[in-house]
């Protein structure tokens, strides 16, 4: 039976996991958001991570590197709207989004645990840029900026944000996708694969739980977080583990540069991606129509040139 995840992304300040829901295919379900703030005005935004359809840029999700203890400077460019507000979220994997910056027409403020000195955000012109000193682990995220109005909100930029721990090695571990390319018919699935493998004959040095991530990118919807999951191993060494993603393809809709993002040993690994395109099959009646055609319009031409060899042998004579 194919199951549908829908995963609850909540704006809110406290950093939890995120509860799963689990429905079968073309049932109705129900999400419920407990709001207490005391008869105030509040905004609620509901964002769905299976594909953040709320992110106003098809361009391909950026990603910054950076090791311990460096400095990261983010922008955002914002376009086509003048902003009378202004929020930068910050998005852990696997936890619900916190929000970083609060913003209304010229001012900016940092939010909670965020209102400190590592943190600090400026605006030049339409661009803004957010700082963030000394990097940690735990600052390891996908960061969105948001712009508009009280009506109208849109997503400008997405950011990976992946902090490497040079005390950790990889012990010589790579992502591989299989395939690269493949067309595929409107209306069937699509498989991928994202293969975490190890270069090294002894067990992996790297206990822990390994988190995967699929995204994708350069279709007409806009890119975010479409699946995440964990692998399945060949053996207690985990030299090689092994995830699926079976992506129905309905539609042009559905193409795309499809990702795979593993979290292991300290890093974010990335595999090259797969390209999926739409393949248009001709119906069999299609064919033998034209077929049918092509062979009534060769059969004419013959008979026209035979009355015309017969007319001038005839005129010969």
């Amino acid at each position: 039976m194919i199951l549908l995840w829908v995963t609850l992304l909540l704006l809110h300040r406290v950093y939890s996991l995120i509860p799963a829901v689990t429905v079968e295919l073309g049932e109705p379900v129900t999400l419920t958001c407990s709001v207490d703030y005391k008869n105030q005005d509040v905004i609620l935004q509901w964002l769905k991570q299976t594909v953040i359809q709320t992110l106003g840029v098809s361009q391909r999700i950026s990603l910054t590197e950076a090791a311990l203890g460096e400095n990261v400077t983010l922008s955002c460019k914002v376009l086509e709207v003048k902003p009378g507000l202004f929020y930068w979220f910050k998005m852990g994997f696997g936890h619900v989004v916190q929000t970083i910056v609060l913003g209304s027409f010229d001012k900016l403020v940092l939010q909670g645990q965020f209102n400190n000195s590592r943190f600090n955000v400026t605006r030049v012109g339409n661009t803004y840029f957010l700082t963030i000193q000394n990097v940690r682990k735990e600052d390891e995220a996908t960061y969105l900026c948001q712009a508009g109005t009280a009506y109208t909100m849109k997503f400008f930029n997405e950011t990976h944000v992946a902090v490497n721990d040079p005390n950790k090695k990889l012990k010589a571990l790579y992502v591989k996708q299989y395939p690269e390319r493949e067309q595929v018919p409107p209306g069937s699935t699509a498989t991928l694969q994202c293969s975490l493998l190890s270069g090294n004959e002894e067990p992996d040095g790297c206990p822990g739980e390994r988190r995967m991530f699929w995204y994708r990118s350069g279709s007409e919807q806009d890119p975010g977080v479409i699946y995440t999951g964990n692998f399945s191993c060949d053996d207690q060494e985990r030299r090689s583990c092994v995830s699926h993603l079976s992506k129905p393809i309905q539609n042009h809709s559905d193409t795309g540069t499809y990702y795979c993002a593993v979290v292991a040993c300290g890093k974010i690994l990335f595999g090259k991606g797969t390209t999926l395109e739409t393949k248009q099959e001709f119906p069999l009646i299609i064919v033998l129509g034209t077929l049918l055609a092509f062979m009534s319009l060769l059969s004419i031409a013959l008979i026209l040139t035979k009355i015309m060899q017969k007319q001038v042998c005839e005129h010969c004579k």
